[in-house]
C-alpha cells in the first residue's frame, strides 16, 4: 500500500469558521519594529501577526493599529482555520478580509490544493478565486487538474461553485464544464452530478447524466437519464423522504417507444419500457405500523433487458404488498393484502401465485406463574385467497396452544401442546370436491438441552451443546384440501426442530418423530466465536404419510442428516459448509460450501460449491426431462450444480486485478464471467471491467442469449467520478471486497 501525504491528519475534527473581530488585539512579532506617530507599524524579518485564530508571516509588513489592517509582501502567508494561502503579497483586516495576489491555497480540512492569479478572503469565509488551478493530489503528483477562470467557496454555507472549468487527466483534457456547483463537505447539494458511460451487447452504448435536487434536509431527488444508444431515452429517477414517523422511496424508469421492442429477444416487450417500485413506512401512535412495498414492470423481458446479471435477469414475479400492523409484548395484529405480478404473460394461470387480499392475523403471547414459566397462547389468520383460475376461496386457520418455558444457564426445557384446526370456504371446485373441508388436530411438542463449557487452551473455551425434540402429530387425511400457499422448505438446522416440515397452513405433517442435533463451538477469552460445527437428525417411529403432489416418500425410519461447519476469522480465512447427507443412499442431497481467504479490505479470495437434487418446480419451470403430473398439475424435477470463484488482489504496486466466475455444471455452461483491473493512485483511481452473463429466461432454464457489458470508471478523489458507480456491484459480486478510497 503506498503513502499519500495529506492536508488533514486522520481524526482530525472539522474547525469552525468564527466571525473576525475588529476589535480584537494583535500580536504582532518581527526582527525590526518600528512605530511612527500615527500608529502605524512598520516589521522587518520574520513577520508574524496573530489575531485570535488567524495568523499572517511575511518578509515585510505595515499594520495599522487604529484599523487592524495589514500589508504584506515577500513570501506572504495567510492561514486560519479553513485555508492557508501563500503569494509574494498581499493585505489583509478584520473588516475587509484577506487578499493574496499570484497565491498558492490549501483547503485544511481536506486534502486539495492550487493556485490563482488572485485569492480574496471575505471576513464571512467566502473564497472568490480567479485563474484557478485545483487538484487534491499531492504537491509531487500532478495526475488530474481543474482548470476554472473563476471559482467560489462558501465555507461557512459548505458550497463551492466555479465557471469556464475543464479537467485535465495526465495532462488530456477529459471534460468540460460552463458551470458546476459542489459540496465543501458531506453535506448534499443540489446540481448536476458527473456523467457514466458504458456498453453493453443488447443496449448498445449507454450515458447518464445525473441530476441530483436537494429539497430538503429529509427529501430528496435524483433523475438519472440514461441514453442508449438502440433504444433511446430511460427517464430514470428516485425520490426519498425521511421524518421521524415515516420514510418513503419512489423508484421509476420509463424509456417510451423503444426501438428493440418487437424484435429478436424482445419480441414481447411492449414500446413503452418502464418499472415502478413505491416503497414507505409509517409508525403511528400505540405502536400501529403501516408499510407499502409495491412495484409493476411493464413487459416480460424488462428484466432480461435491463437487469444486472443473471440474479436480476430472472424475476419471475414482482410482488405489491400493503401491511397494517399492530405488535406489543403480548399482541401482534395485523390487516395485509398481497398481490403478485406475473412478469411472463405467457405462464398458464395454474402455476402463478395466489393474491391475498385480505389477510387478517392476530398472535397472542401470556405468561403465567412465576418468572411466567407457564405459557398460552394462539396464532390464527383468516385469508381471501384469489386467482383468475383454479380453486379459490377463504381459509381459517386458528391454533390456541399450552406450554411450559424454563431457561438457565447451562440448560433449557420446553413443552407445549396445541390445537391446530383450519377450515375452508372455496369456489371454483371440481364436481364431487367439497367446498367446505377442513382438518384439526393436536401437535405436542417437548424440548431440552444442555450447554457443557470447558478448557481447550490459548485462553480458549470448548462448547458442547446437546439438544432434542420430541413431535407427535398424529394422520389426518388432507387430500381434499387445496394448496394456496404451502411448500416444503429446504431441510437446514431451523427446519430440522420445527413441528411442521410444510411451511403454509394447507398442510400439516403427520409425526412421531425425536430429532436429536449436538453443536460444539470455540470461543476466544471476550466469547468471539472461531468455530461452530453442528450435526442433526430426525428419527420417525412412524413414516410420514402426508405430502404434497410430486413429493415421493419412502419407508426410512430417519431423515437426511444435516450439518454445518462455520470457521469465522481465523487467520484471515472464513469457511462455511452446508451439507445434507441421504446415509440411506448414501449420497449428498444438498451442498453448499464457501472457502474465503481475506488478509485485507482489498485482497480476497472466495471459492464456493453449491448441489442440490431434487429442486421439485411446476411443469412450466422445469427443464424439460421426465415429469408426473397429479391432480392436473405437472411436476418436474430439477437440480442445482454451481461452482464459483471470485476475488480481488493487488498483484504490483497500485495495481489490482478483480475477478468472477460462475459456472453450472449440470449444462457445463459459464453463467457470469467478470473480470477487470483498477488502478489506484493518491488522489485518482481507474477501473476497467468486463462482463458476460445468461440472460435467463425463467426458474429452471435459459434462453441461450447472452449480453456483454463493458464498464469504466474514472474517480478524482474529491472531485467526482467519471463513469458507473461499481463498487456496489462490485462488493455483492465479489463477497468481502471493500473498495478503498483513492486517498489511501
Amino acid at each position: 500500500m503506498q503513502f499519500c501525504p495529506s492536508a488533514v491528519l486522520p481524526g482530525t475534527p472539522p474547525a469552525k469558521e468564527t466571525k473576525p473581530d475588529a476589535n480584537a488585539k494583535a500580536d504582532l512579532f518581527a526582527d525590526n519594529v518600528t512605530v511612527d506617530a500615527n500608529g502605524n507599524y512598520s516589521l522587518k524579518g520574520h513577520v508574524e501577526v496573530r489575531q485570535d485564530d488567524r495568523k499572517v508571516t511575511a518578509d515585510e509588513a505595515q499594520y495599522d493599529e487604529a484599523t487592524h489592517a495589514l500589508s504584506a509582501k515577500g513570501s506572504v502567508v495567510y492561514e486560519d482555520p479553513i485555508v492557508r494561502l501563500s503569494g509574494r503579497s498581499g493585505s489583509y483586516s478584520p473588516t475587509a478580509g484577506a487578499d493574496v495576489s499570484s497565491a498558492q491555497f490549501e483547503l485544511l480540512q481536506r486534502s486539495a490544493r492550487g493556485s490563482a492569479s488572485s485569492i480574496d478572503l471575505t471576513p464571512a469565509g467566502i473564497i472568490d478565486l480567479r485563474g484557478v488551478t485545483f487538484t487534491t493530489c499531492p504537491r509531487t503528483d500532478e495526475s488530474w487538474q481543474l482548470h476554472a477562470k473563476a471559482l467560489k467557496l462558501d465555507t461557512g454555507r459548505q458550497v463551492g461553485t466555479g465557471r469556464g472549468a475543464s479537467v485535465d487527466f495526465q495532462g488530456v483534457p477529459v471534460l468540460y464544464i460552463p458551470w458546476f456547483s459542489f459540496p465543501l463537505g458531506n453535506d448534499r447539494k443540489t446540481g448536476f452530478l458527473f456523467p457514466s458511460i458504458g456498453n453493453s451487447s443488447l443496449s448498445g452504448f449507454e450515458l447518464q447524466a445525473p441530476f441530483y435536487w436537494n429539497i430538503a434536509p429529509n427529501a430528496d431527488v435524483t433523475f438519472y437519464p440514461m441514453l442508449y444508444s438502440r433504444r433511446g431515452i430511460d427517464l430514470a429517477g428516485d425520490a426519498r423522504f425521511l421524518t421521524s414517523n415515516q420514510s418513503g422511496e419512489l423508484t421509476w424508469h420509463y424509456l417510451p417507444d423503444d426501438r428493440l421492442a418487437g424484435h429478436g429477444i424482445d419480441a414481447r416487450a411492449a414500446s413503452d419500457r418502464s418499472f415502478v417500485r413505491l416503497r414507505d413506512t409509517m409508525s403511528l401512535p400505540d405502536d400501529v405500523r403501516i408499510s407499502v412495498d409495491a412495484a409493476n414492470v411493464s413487459d416480460v423481458d424488462y428484466f432480461q433487458d435491463f437487469g444486472n446479471g443473471p440474479e436480476a435477469t430472472s424475476t419471475a414475479f414482482v410482488e405489491r404488498r400493503a401491511i397494517a400492523s399492530y405488535r406489543d409484548e403480548y399482541w401482534n395484529l395485523g390487516a395485509e393484502a398481497q398481490q403478485y405480478q406475473t412478469i411472463d404473460v405467457a405462464l398458464p394461470g395454474i402455476y402463478r401465485p395466489y393474491a391475498r387480499a385480505p389477510r387478517l392475523y392476530a398472535d397472542g403471547d401470556f405468561g403465567w406463574g412465576s418468572w411466567g414459566l407457564f405459557r398460552y397462547g394462539f396464532d390464527s389468520e383468516l385469508v381471501n385467497f384469489t386467482r383468475s383460475v383454479g380453486v379459490t376461496g377463504w381459509r381459517l386457520d386458528l391454533s390456541p396452544r399450552v406450554g411450559f418455558d424454563y431457561e438457565d444457564p447451562g440448560y433449557f426445557i420446553r413443552s407445549s401442546l396445541a390445537w391446530r384446526y383450519t377450515a375452508y370456504s372455496l369456489d371454483n371446485v371440481l364436481p364431487g370436491e367439497a367446498s367446505s373441508p377442513s382438518r384439526s388436530l393436536p401437535i405436542a411438542s417437548f424440548e431440552s438441552g444442555l450447554e457443557f463449557e470447558g478448557p481447550a487452551g490459548g485462553g480458549r473455551s470448548l462448547t458442547v451443546e446437546p439438544r432434542m425434540q420430541y413431535v407427535y402429530v398424529p394422520y389426518r387425511n388432507q387430500d381434499s384440501l387445496p394448496l394456496f400457499d404451502t411448500a416444503l422448505p429446504d431441510l437446514n438446522l431451523v427446519q430440522l426442530f420445527r413441528t411442521n416440515r410444510f411451511v403454509g397452513a394447507d398442510r400439516v405433517s403427520d409425526a412421531d418423530q425425536l430429532t436429536a442435533g449436538v453443536t460444539t463451538r470455540l470461543l476466544s477469552q471476550t466469547g468471539q466465536q472461531y468455530l461452530a460445527a453442528t450435526l442433526g437428525e430426525t428419527y420417525d417411529f412412524e413414516t410420514p404419510r402426508v405430502q404434497l403432489p410430486g413429493e415421493t416418500l419412502d419407508d426410512r425410519k430417519t431423515s437426511d442428516i444435516v450439518g454445518e461447519v462455520v470457521l469465522s476469522a481465523f487467520k484471515n480465512w472464513n469457511v462455511d459448509l452446508n451439507l445434507q447427507w441421504n446415509p440411506a443412499a448414501p449420497r449428498a442431497e444438498r451442498t453448499f460450501v464457501q472457502l474465503q481467504f481475506k488478509p485485507g479490505a482489498e485482497s480476497v479470495i472466495n471459492v464456493a460449491y453449491r448441489y442440490q437434487r431434487n429442486i421439485v418446480l411446476p411443469t412450466a419451470y422445469a427443464i424439460p426431462g421426465p415429469g408426473y403430473t397429479m391432480a392436473g398439475v405437472g411436476y418436474q424435477s430439477a437440480s442445482l450444480d454451481q461452482a464459483e470463484v471470485s476475488g480481488a488482489w493487488p498483484v504490483a504496486r497500485h495495481w489490482s486485478v478483480l475477478g468472477r466466475m460462475v459456472y453450472d455444471l449440470d449444462v457445463h455452461q459459464a453463467l457470469d464471467r467478470l473480470f477487470g483491473f483498477e488502478y489506484s493512485a493518491c488522489c485518482w483511481r481507474v477501473r476497467v471491467l468486463a462482463r458476460r452473463y445468461v440472460i435467463n429466461g425463467g426458474l429452471g432454464g435459459t434462453t441461450g442469449e447472452q449480453d456483454t457489458a463493458y464498464l469504466f470508471q474514472l474517480q478524482l478523489t474529491g472531485l467526482a467520478g467519471v463513469g458507473p458507480a461499481t463498487d456496489a456491484f462490485l462488493g455483492t459480486a465479489i463477497r468481502g471486497y471493500s473498495p478503498a478510497s483513492s486517498s489511501r
